[in-house]
């Protein structure tokens, strides 16, 4: 485990030389150090909550919005919850030498195309104290080893679940300084660790704007930015207005503070007159502040809606704030989002098969959802036991980031003494 008085530096050197050790155990091993992850956690879990209870005072001692406050809270169910999600990962198939592809050519070579670790991944996160059993866990069995950088925030979280995900994956064989963590909040400290060409070979920020907005100004590593959501429900003129109903309050309100709630609520204005008045009163009862368009704010009945102004309808809330607007088309529908969107998640409710497939092709996101809540944009919900994060980006990776996507490839190639021309 990296110490707090080691540099950044340091702690890449370190790291990466774990990278090259860590490249080669066999899957037996990582699952081994899994489960005793997973079982530190259950046994230590009183420590871990003991932490987190002096971050959680310290952050409303501060001022931390409730949101950031529901991110940084831990208990015992949540716990529970990064635990499970360990071993889930355990279940999961080893990517590393995974065949992608492979052919032989008429002079005779053999060519594979196989999958490998990274090397050294370095994940940055902001109040999210999970994202470090996450991260570890997911690079671990990928083959990785990972460099912690979490908010001051949560520094005692951080420092108290890297520790114990470290010891107990270096008892079960893991080699020394295959999990670490920089301690401390400084910028200067992320500008650092962002420089780290030749011992970093891939960083993920997990947090917001001005997050990646820092790190977009130093870097000189590759980076996947864990992207902000914008994402949009659209009920159709076809949609069974009372599954658009379910739909659009589990997406809005289950977990207002995470980046696949809905956000903008669109409605094609032949149904709009019946389902808005239900849909708002649900959605007022549970505390959501509505902003709407002028035809949305006519038609909410007694639902008080507030006029929306341009800014709200490129706002990520993360809070119970919705914006509402009403559309004359599917064609309409697209528009807004392609305009507005952020490339997230994004959700029809039809009943119509043509309007379904037109959307899920037209829109340009990395999860498009038919019938079903955005809040599913998730690596556990897709059976990958966890993520470090929700990539918008097209290369190399796309939606939750999990163990395939921590992995690169490289050709091997066999041959009896074959010699270019």
């Amino acid at each position: 485990m990296a110490l707090s008085t080691e540099t950044v530096s340091d702690v890449c050197a370190t790291a990466k030389r774990a990278s090259r050790a860590l490249a080669l155990l066999d899957t037996q091993t990582k699952d081994a150090a899994l489960e005793a992850i997973a079982e530190a956690l259950e046994d230590r879990v009183s420590d871990v909550l003991d932490a987190n209870a002096l971050d959680v005072e310290a952050g409303r001692e501060a001022g931390l919005s409730e949101a950031l406050i529901d991110r940084l809270t831990l208990d015992r169910r949540r716990v529970a919850a990064i635990a499970a999600g360990v071993r889930v990962v355990a279940t999961l198939s080893d990517p590393v030498g995974e065949i992608i592809d492979g052919f032989r050519r008429p002079n005779g070579l053999e060519i594979r195309k196989v999958r490998v670790p990274l090397g050294v991944v370095a994940v940055v996160y902001e109040a999210r104290p999970n994202v470090a059993i996450d991260a570890a866990a997911l690079c671990l069995k990928s083959g990785n080893a990972t460099v912690l950088r979490g908010s001051s925030s949560a520094a005692r979280s951080n420092a108290q679940l890297a520790q114990l995900a470290s010891d107990a994956a270096e008892a079960a064989g893991v080699p020394e300084g295959a999990i670490s963590i920089i301690r401390g909040g400084e910028r200067e400290e992320l500008r650092e660790l962002a420089t780290q060409t030749g011992t970093v070979d891939l960083l993920i920020p997990r947090g917001g704007e001005q997050l990646k907005a820092a790190l977009a100004e130093h870097a000189t590593v590759p980076v996947i930015y864990a992207a902000s959501g914008n994402c949009h429900v659209y009920v159709d003129a076809s949609a069974d207005l009372d599954l658009a109903r379910r739909v659009v309050v589990n997406a809005k309100i289950q977990r207002p503070g995470v980046c696949n709630a809905t956000e903008t609520l669109l409605v094609h204005r032949d149904v709009a007159p019946a389902f808005l008045p239900q849909v708002a009163r649900e959605l007022a009862s549970s505390g959501v502040e509505l902003r709407g368009d002028r035809r949305a704010c006519g038609l909410a009945g007694r639902i008080p809606i507030e006029p929306a102004t341009a800014a709200d309808w490129d706002t990520e809330y993360l809070s119970l704030i919705l914006a509402v607007g009403v559309v004359d088309s599917l064609e309409a529908a697209i528009e807004h989002i392609a305009a507005h969107g952020t490339g997230h998640s994004e959700a029809i409710v039809t009943s119509d098969r043509d309007a379904a497939r037109r959307f899920q092709h037209a829109v340009d996101a990395a999860c498009v959802y038919v019938n079903a809540s955005t809040r599913f944009t998730d690596g556990g919900e897709f059976g990958m036991g966890a993520e470090i994060g929700n990539s918008t980006q097209k290369l190399h990776a796309r939606g939750p980031i999990g163990l395939r996507e921590l992995c690169t490839f490289k050709y091997l190639i066999e041959g009896d003494g074959q010699v270019r021309s």
